[in-house]
C-alpha cells in the first residue's frame, strides 16, 4: 500500500529536503518524481518552494532542452587525420526461402550399366528397389523385381506392372497371372517349380506407369540393364517374350507380334519365343490357340522337362 500524502501532488518535489528549490524545479520539469517523508519543520516552506519553482520553470526548461541537443563536432585539422576506428561489420542478409526446383529427368541418378553387370541377385534386387532413374519412381508403390526360382530353365518376360503388381510387388498377379499359370502348367512348368520344372518371371519395366499407360522408350531404356543382368544371372534355356513392349525391348525391333511369331529369335545368345500377353488373351479369347502354338514352339526349342537338366 502507498504511503503517499494525498495533500501533496506527485509532481511536487518541494518536500525533498536534500535538494534546493532549483534542483527540485529541474527534476519536476524533466518528469522525475522523488518522494520522501516531510519533516515537521519543513511544512511551512512548501508554499514558498512552490512559488520559487514556478518562477524558475522557463529557464530550467531552456536549460534542459539545450542539454538534450548534441553539440556540433569541431572541424578536423587537415594535419591531423581522424583516427581509424574498427572496420564496419557487414550486415548479413538472410535470403528468402525459395521453392526446390523439380529435378529434371536427365539429372536423375541411376547406377551405371557396368556396375549393374557385376551385381549378384541380392545386390540387383536392392538396386532396383532404390532406383530413381526415371519419373516412374514418383508414383509407384513397390518395385516389381521378379518371381520364381533363380535356378529355373525357363524365363517369362512381360511388359510392365499393372495395378495388382504394383500393390503386391510381384509380376503377373490377378486374372492375367492366373491365365499365365494355366498356360505354363499345360507344358509342365510353374513359377513354384525349380530347374526344368521352374519358371522365372520378370518384366521389362520394374515400376508401374501411371494409369497403366504404355511405357515410354526412355523408361524402357532405363530398366534395360536390370533385365539384361537378370538374364545373365539366370542363364535360361528359353525366354518367352509376352507382349509388344517386351518383344520390342528384347529384340530391338518395331515389328508387330503377328510378324514375329512362329520363329526363334535370340537375346544374349538365349532363344526367344514371341507370344501374346495374357491380358490381351483375356480380351481376345480367339487368340489363345496362337498362344498355345507359341508355347509348343518354346517347348520344342528348349526341350521337354524330362529332357532338360
Amino acid at each position: 500500500m502507498s504511503d503517499h500524502n494525498p495533500d501533496i501532488p506527485r509532481s511536487d518535489t518541494s518536500f525533498v529536503p536534500q535538494l534546493d528549490a532549483r534542483q527540485r524545479a529541474m527534476l519536476a520539469e524533466m518528469g522525475v518524481r522523488v518522494w520522501a517523508p516531510l519533516p515537521a519543520s519543513a511544512s511551512e516552506r512548501v508554499d514558498a518552494d512552490r512559488a520559487t519553482a514556478k518562477a524558475h520553470a522557463p529557464a530550467i526548461a531552456k536549460t534542459a532542452a539545450s542539454e538534450r541537443t548534441p553539440p556540433k563536432s569541431a572541424p578536423t585539422s587537415p594535419t591531423s587525420p581522424p583516427r581509424a576506428g574498427p572496420p564496419p561489420v557487414p550486415r548479413q542478409t538472410v535470403p528468402a526461402p525459395t521453392a526446390t526446383p523439380a529435378v529434371p529427368e536427365t539429372a536423375r541418378w541411376s547406377p551405371p550399366a557396368e556396375g549393374i553387370a557385376r551385381m549378384d541377385w541380392p545386390q540387383l534386387e536392392a538396386t532396383v528397389a532404390a532406383c530413381r532413374a526415371c519419373g516412374l519412381c514418383e508414383s509407384r508403390r513397390r518395385t516389381v523385381f521378379g518371381a520364381g526360382s533363380t535356378e529355373a530353365n525357363w524365363m517369362v518376360v512381360g511388359e510392365a506392372p499393372g495395378e495388382n503388381e504394383d500393390r503386391e510387388g510381384l509380376p503377373f498377379v490377378g486374372p492375367s497371372g492366373e491365365l499365365l499359370d494355366n498356360m505354363l502348367r499345360a507344358v509342365g512348368r510353374s513359377r513354384t517349380g525349380n530347374g526344368a520344372q521352374g519358371v522365372y518371371i520378370a518384366n521389362v519395366i520394374k515400376c508401374r506407369p501411371p494409369s497403366n499407360r504404355n511405357p515410354q522408350p526412355a523408361e524402357v531404356a532405363q530398366c534395360a540393364p536390370y533385365l539384361a543382368r537378370q538374364v545373365a544371372l539366370l542363364q535360361p534355356k528359353i525366354i518367352l517374350a509376352m507382349g509388344r513392349f517386351a518383344v520390342q525391348s528384347l529384340l530391338q525391333t518395331d515389328e508387330p507380334i503377328g510378324k514375329l511369331r512362329g520363329r526363334v529369335h535370340s537375346y544374349q545368345g538365349v532363344p526367344v519365343i514371341v507370344t501374346y500377353h495374357p491380358a490381351y488373351l483375356l480380351r481376345s479369347p480367339t487368340e489363345k490357340a496362337k498362344a498355345w502354338a507359341d508355347l509348343c514352339l518354346a517347348l520344342e526349342t528348349a526341350g521337354s522337362p524330362d529332357q532338360t537338366g
